[in-house]
């Protein structure tokens, strides 16, 4: 396992991190422990989660995630480990969250980390992130902007001025963006420049083979304003797996929540993530190995975030580690790229 600097902050972060959005679903109490566990003593130190987890989220299981993460949490030294979470951003269809939650303002934003706080059983938080934008913007497989659906939202430096607050009281230690957009980085870097606030270090955006948006919208901003790119969904919702591909009715998140993966549904993805699967064979990796590898090799990304819902599963995308792909194998990626360029946005 190696370690990269996030960004422009002194957190050192593992280039493979654990995604807990199955904590609490699909996943027990003592599965995630497990998991936990095993991905700590392999040179794992970022743990991601977030206020709404696990997914899909619904009143009667929201926070359960952040609260099985903070029982095994308080068994281990905290300053091995760095601690990710996240706040919801407004959404009228989790009515549990805050009433809403109906905006990233001061009573939200400390009412979030205050709870997350109390479930992770910490006195801080390495990186809080926005999970998503306050103001309007597509989402989760939206790709065109509607200028109709525009709505009141807090200003940046308002919500700026809050996170500054809780760093000064040390409740979190930096502050990041997820599902952000080119246009709202740059505001967020240039308000916290102009006002001598607190900048973001970092964006958690979707990034695989066959989602490389990322690469022609974000990858240069980040570059220039200095930001740790932490990549999740690498293996795109499971389908680069090529488990579907074998059988449709395979156990995971397609098969079991339904419309939930939409941003996958889409024409071309299994097309592509044949293809996909062909040079893996033809190399003899695995379809796992080769879409892990593309994206930890890729030059922007600091880390990427793996789930698993089985202890196997989480054992054999650590085992990715162990393979780098050859200028060949990359230009064979690109090759079927260009032909089926990001099918599922």
């Amino acid at each position: 396992m190696q370690y990269r600097q996030l960004g422009d902050s002194s957190l050192q972060i593992s280039e493979i991190g654990l995604g807990t959005m199955t904590f609490g679903q699909q996943n027990t109490l003592e599965e995630a422990h497990q998991q936990l566990d095993y991905a700590l003593y392999h040179g794992v130190n970022l743990i991601d989660t977030a206020e709404m987890y696990p997914v899909p989220t619904r009143a009667e299981t929201q926070g359960l995630t952040e609260e099985i993460v903070g029982k095994w949490l308080v068994r281990r030294q905290r300053d091995r480990l760095i601690l990710a979470t996240k706040i919801a951003g407004p959404s009228r269809r989790m009515d549990w969250i805050r009433n809403g939650p109906q905006a990233i303002d001061r009573p939200n934003i400390e009412q979030a980390v205050n709870e997350s706080l109390k479930r992770l059983q910490t006195d801080y938080i390495d990186l809080y992130q926005i999970h998503w934008p306050d103001r309007y913007v597509p989402l989760f497989g939206q790709t065109v902007f509607d200028p109709n659906q525009v709505r009141e939202t807090i200003p940046i430096a308002e919500q700026l001025t809050v996170f500054a607050d809780l760093i000064q009281a040390g409740k979190i230690r930096y502050l990041g963006l997820s599902n952000e957009t080119p246009w709202g980085v740059m505001q967020f870097c240039q308000i916290a420049r102009q006002l001598g606030l607190p900048k973001v270090v970092s964006i958690q955006n979707a990034y695989n083979l066959i989602n490389r948006v990322f690469e022609t919208v974000l990858a240069e901003v980040c570059y220039y304003e200095k930001l740790g790119v932490l990549a999740y969904s690498p293996l795109g919702f499971g389908l680069l797996s090529g488990k579907y591909l074998q059988d449709k009715s395979q156990p995971g998140r397609m098969t079991l929540f339904p419309g939930f993966g939409q941003r996958y549904q889409k024409p071309n993805v299994e097309s592509a993530v044949a293809e996909y699967g062909a040079i893996a064979r033809k190399h003899n990796l695995s379809p796992v190995a080769l879409a892990l590898a593309f994206v930890r090799q890729s030059w922007f990304v600091t880390s990427l975030l793996i789930g698993a819902t089985t202890l196997d599963q989480l054992k054999e995308n650590l085992a990715s580690l162990e393979v780098n792909l050859s200028p060949e194998i990359l230009a064979e990626i690109d090759a079927v790229h260009s032909r089926y360029p990001s099918p599922a946005p």
